[in-house]
């Protein structure tokens, strides 16, 4: 009997991976794909398939067992089974299947929402391929964008509280700056998420195709120059930095991914826009020694969340700027070797080392020959969908920020998993109530449903509750008792419409009250929740019990 001897196959830049589970044993029989072991690195977890269908003659490996590429793990009788399958093609290459189309669908665009979208179309057993016009996965979101932001705001904190320790008796120097390993701690964060990406789409056979999509009819794409036949496709195309058009050419003058690239720390740089993917940025720049001053044109920084949440943060981080104009065009731009000098509408120039500029983001909706393939893009280069994520084309979808506002990753994974579905014919629909907002800042900001300000505006009858973190045992431990958590309700019904959080980690608080507004949790729901003591996490619960007034944590109120 032919008895095959079943390797580890290709499973990325991995090597040396754990096996934390032998998911088979011997005379068991296997189907083709069946999961044989499971793999775990720092990366990701993996289960490995059979090639084959067949009978397990042997294991070759334990629990605890390190493998790699190539090493054996069992041993499988496939006689009268089908032969081995092919070596799987390059990723480069544009996949040959049977029948009229090449895939079942196709995505164009590796972020979060694409890829997500990607794996699920895998799951489902569509033939699946993903475009990417870069070489590595991940999209804006993991290479220059969410995550290495996120490294170096991480990197900006410690520094931060290290400095702070002061006043607990316990001194450090001041920090000495490697900016090489600055951006090398930050480059291998993001390699770790994209190179667990690669390997996640190898198990999944999803085929990657690398080069600019553009689309030729409804059901062709050419890649790179190759021609791509699709039943459906999926549009995750994302959005860029939108320009000034005024702005010189000058390496000095960079947008979000130019700061990334943290190449100097500037002794005065001036941010151009105040929204929170510029307010990040400055944080970073700030803490290793770079003076700020942000110009805004609105009457306001981070428009979207309420005026109270962002007091809470300016007053804190006041000590950053030299200058916050609101209110503020700015006019002009001249670069000299001296320095860029910036004129403002109704204020005096000045001149900075460099300019960060954070105005907002386009959508690539116009980017990719739509209309050749009859999908309807708007003039500022949206697509319109319906609650499948569909366009007017009925096979193709479009997610993520080129499907609207907010251009966020967790809405565009969402919106990704729903296409995929769609596509694969369920009846998935995006009924999301609420997608919940976070500005990483120090204090961090976040916000869910309705805001108060909104209510405001609109007339709309809500009761709010604050609960200061100033009564926040965690907070008053950790020196960080300067936020608060406050909920707002429906005035007759109780039940939760909205939150906003200001603190330390209140990005990581938000998210319960996103499913508070989602299961239509109402105050007594929320504060007969147990949350632990002590933690920060507290505060929502003492929040809903504040506004039914049974709250042992502050004076005594009035109850409802």
């Amino acid at each position: 009997m032919p008895t095959n001897e079943v390797k580890v196959p290709d499973i990325g830049d991995f090597k040396s991976v754990e096996v934390i589970e032998i998911l088979v044993k011997p005379g068991d029989s296997v189907a083709k794909e069946q999961s044989l072991i499971t793999l775990e690195s720092d990366k990701a977890t993996m289960e490995i398939p059979s090639p084959d269908a067949g009978k397990v003659q042997s294991i070759k490996v334990k629990v605890g067992d390190k493998v790699s590429k190539g090493s054996p793990i069992l041993l499988l009788d496939s006689s009268g089974e089908e032969k081995p399958r092919k070596e799987e093609k390059k990723e480069t290459e544009t996949p040959k299947t049977s029948g009229e189309f090449d895939c079942d669908v196709v995505v164009i665009g590796a972020g979060p929402g694409g890829y997500s979208a990607a794996f699920r179309a895998a799951d489902l057993g569509l033939r699946t391929v993903l475009v990417e016009r870069y070489p590595v996965l991940g999209g804006v979101c993991l290479n220059v964008g969410c995550i290495p932001s996120k490294a170096l705001l991480h990197t900006a904190a410690v520094m931060d509280a290290a400095r702070g320790l002061a006043d607990h008796g316990v001194t450090f120097g001041e920090p000495k700056l490697d900016l090489a390993r600055l951006r090398a701690f930050k480059e291998k964060v993001v390699g770790k998420l994209t190179g667990g990406l690669a390997a996640m789409a190898k198990l999944r056979k999803v085929t990657v195709m690398t080069g600019i999509a553009k689309f030729l009819d409804k059901n062709t794409l050419d890649i790179a120059g190759k021609k791509l036949r699709f039943a459906n496709a999926i549009i995750a195309v994302g959005s860029q930095a939108a320009k000034l058009p005024f702005l010189p050419n000058d390496p000095r003058i960079v947008d979000s991914t130019g700061a990334l690239e943290l190449k100097s720390v500037p002794k005065k740089m001036l941010i151009i826009g105040g929204g929170i993917i510029g307010l990040e940025m400055g944080t970073v720049y700030s803490t290793l020694g770079t003076r700020l001053d942000v110009v805004e044109m609105m009457d306001g920084l981070m428009l979207g969340a309420d005026r109270d949440l962002v007091a809470v943060w300016q007053k804190m981080n006041a000590k950053r700027f030299d200058n916050i104009m609101l209110g503020t065009k700015t006019t002009k731009v001249e670069a000299a070797k001296e320095g860029l000098k910036v004129s403002f509408e109704g204020k005096a120039a000045q001149t900075y080392d460099a300019i960060l500029v954070s105005v907002g983001r386009v959508p690539n909706g116009k980017n990719i020959a739509a209309d050749k393939a009859g999908v309807k893009v708007t003039d500022r280069g949206f697509i319109e969908v319906d609650s499948q994520m569909r366009t007017n084309a009925p096979n193709i979808f479009a997610i993520g920020d080129v499907a609207g506002n907010p251009m966020l990753a967790h809405k565009a994974v969402h919106e990704g998993h729903i296409a995929a579905e769609a596509a694969a014919g369920e009846k998935s629909h995006f009924d999301a109530r609420v997608i919940p907002s976070v500005a990483y800042t120090d204090p961090e900001i976040a916000w869910v449903g309705v805001t108060e300000d909104e209510a405001k505006k609109a007339g709309k009858t809500v009761s709010v509750a604050k609960f200061p973190w100033s009564a926040s045992g965690r907070a008053i431990a950790n020196a960080r008792d300067e936020g608060f958590t406050k909920l707002i309700f429906d005035s007759e019904t109780h039940r939760v419409v909205g939150a906003g959080i200001v603190g330390t980690g209140a990005g990581d608080l938000i998210s319960e009250m996103a499913l508070g507004v989602e299961m239509g949790a109402d105050a007594t729901d929320i504060g007969k929740t147990i949350h632990p003591h002590p933690t920060t996490s507290e505060s929502v619960g003492m929040a809903a019990e504040l506004f039914e007034g049974v709250c042992t944590d502050l004076p005594p109120q009035k109850k409802r």
